[in-house]
């Protein structure tokens, strides 16, 4: 008699194993997300969490209750909390520099005037220059001279500017922005970032020149390293208003989100008027846009900070407003322009509303600051406590 194993027989036994296999790997396959700290006093994270040398998270917050309560913090991906520094406004995230510390500005350093700072991961803070008060900064990035270069919404000749500065604190203005709506070259220029070329991108949230919005719908410009200035986009509304930034992907284009504009309905509230609800843009390296998605609230609103680039090849953001209960969204677009909800923030469940920037760790989660909710104790923060979080996506 044939003791072994029939063909028809070792089939269906593959196929239990691998119907069993799934079944017991479907968590894996499902997205984690985790609130890994409630901020009380102190809390309002601003800008994006950035990854040191250690693998350890490093943000900043703006601060809540007193003036200049803002902290300097780092968090493990663990949820092990510490804070490095407390004293001041912050209201960009750090830079990592080429020697492993960190770089920030501050729009308030105690004595209401601005500061550019350094930072050890240890928390040794080192003030490099003051700016005046009122300037606003936000942010550095460090190119590849070594210099770090940053942007202010106010200050310069009142339309904010950008300017150089020596990692030893030499500061340099590059550009003054205009002050005035109808600008052409805009005003209250935002965060930069380097391109492929050698060259600064950035974006600015008003002026322009379009009558569509109040105070101009925004630009999108470069600028060399020693000042030279091209406008490469002018938001006339339709295209989207206020622009929040840039990232540039693999594919040498550059992917943005506008907080407003783009042609949705009403749904979407910006500055408590009823508004647009913004919109995710393409744009290639000579100016050419392209809308991408114009959100709706059902699938997100009111976009308040630049996209990434994850490992995947598609673009991650966030929204403030819209999504399933309001509270905003975490999403996902391909370059192509398919758009998936990937997480809908509710801050009754405690995992807070008002997301900002997320950045992919080495370990391939991402993490990410909520500027409002969460609070420990509502009444005590008001709106300003906020947490910080962690979204695994298969």
């Amino acid at each position: 008699m044939h003791c072994g194993m029939t063909h028809r027989s070792a089939t269906v036994r593959l196929l239990l194993l691998a119907t069993l296999w799934l079944l017991g790997s479907s968590s894996l396959l499902a997205q984690t997300f985790t609130t890994l700290y409630l901020f009380g006093g102190g809390g309002g994270p601003r800008g994006t969490l950035i990854e040191g040398t250690d693998g350890d998270l490093y943000g900043t917050t703006y601060g809540a209750g007193s003036k200049d309560n803002g902290m300097i913090f780092k968090i493990t991906p663990g949820a092990s909390f510490t804070m490095l520094h407390q004293g001041g406004t912050f209201d960009a995230g750090l830079t990592l520099g080429t020697d492993g510390n960190f770089y920030g500005t501050s729009i308030s350093g105690g004595l209401s005037e601005a500061l550019v700072f350094k930072i050890t991961p240890s928390g040794a803070f080192t003030t490099l220059h003051t700016l005046p008060g009122g300037s606003l900064p936000q942010g550095l990035v460090q190119a590849s001279d070594g210099n770090f270069y940053g942007t202010t919404l106010g200050g310069g000749t009142g339309g904010g500017m950008l300017f150089r500065i020596t990692p030893s604190g030499t500061l340099t203005t590059l550009y003054n922005f205009c002050a005035q709506s109808g600008c052409a070259d805009g005003f209250s220029p935002l965060g930069l970032i380097q391109g492929m070329d050698g060259n600064l991108y950035g974006a600015t949230g008003g002026g322009g020149g379009s009558t569509a919005c109040s105070t101009g719908c925004g630009t999108i410009f470069k600028i060399t390293t020693t000042g030279t200035l091209t406008t490469l986009h002018r938001f006339d509304f339709t295209d989207g208003a206020g622009p929040e930034g840039l990232v540039q992907a693999g594919d040498g284009n550059f992917y943005g989100t506008t907080n407003s504009g783009g042609l949705s309905n009403g749904n979407c509230v910006y500055g408590n008027i009823p508004a647009t609800c913004g919109t995710v843009f393409k744009m290639t390296a000579t100016g050419e846009l392209t809308t991408l998605h114009t959100f709706n609230y059902t699938d997100g609103g009111n976009p308040g900070r630049p996209p990434i680039e994850a490992r995947d090849g598609n673009i991650y953001g966030t929204t403030a407003d819209g999504g399933s209960v309001g509270s905003g969204t975490v999403f996902k677009i391909t370059p192509a322009g398919t758009l998936t909800t990937v997480h809908n923030f509710d801050t009754r469940n405690g995992d807070g509303s008002f997301p900002g920037e997320l950045v992919q760790h080495t370990n391939g989660t991402f993490y990410g600051p909520t500027v409002r909710g969460g609070e420990v104790s509502y009444h005590f923060c008001a709106l300003y406590c906020g947490t910080l979080f962690s979204l695994s996506v298969p």
